[in-house]
């Protein structure tokens, strides 16, 4: 990792625990806060994190959230019904400019739900999550109520395999380790600092999120964390450990499609730089040690060794 990365590291990550509600509610100030979970076929469990976030920061005497939305992106199953009876404004995909025709994916979602909301800060939510806690929005809101500075804060977290009964404690982001995080840690230097690139949990101030292009599909993270280090620089972003995260997972096939969709999203961020060449041949990894995460930098460096014929001449090669 690059000194000043490690700077970075060190600088803007935090815990949950660092931002207790007290503190976020004196730092809020008029500040308004909307809370968005885009959702599709997430029935068993937007109920769940709806009504933890009503309880602990909306249904209370001094709200930390202003406004509460589950975007449903064309669910078939009882998603907006269960959302909007623990409490959430259900916003369907094809309300929100409806001149606009939509598309399918995540990252539509979130654009539209600029257009459905009026926070000053905007909070993403995954709506799969179990065993979901209120921390997880306040965690992320800490760094953004309490430094001007900050505009964009993601979230950080372990995510165990659950396998059957079995529950590994770590394997649930396949897609970071083995397709996101390389290419960051290559072509974008500068992110290699973030735990978990690809987390659906973020927040941001919204005159940012409003100057940025939304990647419809499985790309949107990965885009939006190389199009606001353009935008803003690394020093605007900060990243908040959240303890866990559990949600279900998905095949190896769709996995696989999400893949390829963050892929064409990096390189057409490269061909957009004009220069496909430029690797920074080091891969920072991370291990959790006690409460931290500690980042392990290794040399990725790929060597080739030219044509054989090159180095004997035609007639040393055996069989010759």
């Amino acid at each position: 990792m690059e000194p000043a990365v490690a700077a970075w590291f060190a600088r803007r990550s935090s815990r949950a625990a660092d931002w207790p509600l007290d503190a976020l509610l004196t730092a809020k100030g008029s500040t308004t806060v909307s809370v968005v979970l885009p959702a599709l076929d997430e029935a068993s469990t937007v109920g769940a994190i709806v009504d933890a976030v009503r309880r602990d920061l909306v249904d209370v005497a001094d709200p930390l959230v202003d406004e509460l939305v589950v975007l449903d992106s064309g669910s078939t199953d009882a998603t907006a019904r269960v959302a909007a009876g623990a409490g959430a404004r259900v916003v369907h995909r094809d309300d929100v400019l409806p001149d606009v025709p939509s598309v399918a994916g995540k990252g539509e979602a979130l654009w539209r739900s600029l257009a459905a909301t009026t926070g000053d800060v905007v909070v993403f939510i995954d709506a799969d999550l179990t065993a979901f806690r209120s921390s997880f929005v306040t965690g992320l809101l800490g760094p953004l109520l309490t430094d001007s500075t900050v505009q964009f804060v993601k979230a950080m977290y372990d995510r165990p395999l659950t396998d059957g009964a079995v529950v590994h404690p770590a394997g649930g982001g396949r897609v970071t380790e083995l397709v996101a995080r390389p290419l960051l840690n290559l072509h974008w230097p500068q992110l290699a600092g973030f735990v978990q690139p690809l987390a659906g949990e973020y927040a941001a101030q919204r005159r940012l999120l409003e100057r940025l292009p939304f990647a419809t599909g499985y790309g949107v993270e990965i885009a939006l964390l190389i199009d606001i280090v353009g935008e803003a620089g690394l020093d605007a972003m900060a990243q908040v450990d959240l303890g866990e995260r559990r949600h279900r997972h998905h095949s190896d096939l769709r996995l696989g499609r999400m893949a390829a969709e963050i892929w064409q999203t990096a390189l057409a961020r490269l061909h957009q730089d004009g220069d496909l060449q430029t690797v920074e041949p080091t891969l920072t990894q991370f291990v959790r040690e006690a409460s931290d995460y500690v980042p392990v930098t290794h040399d990725v460096t790929a060597l080739e060794r030219p044509p054989m014929l090159s180095v004997l001449g035609d007639d040393r090669l055996p069989g010759r």
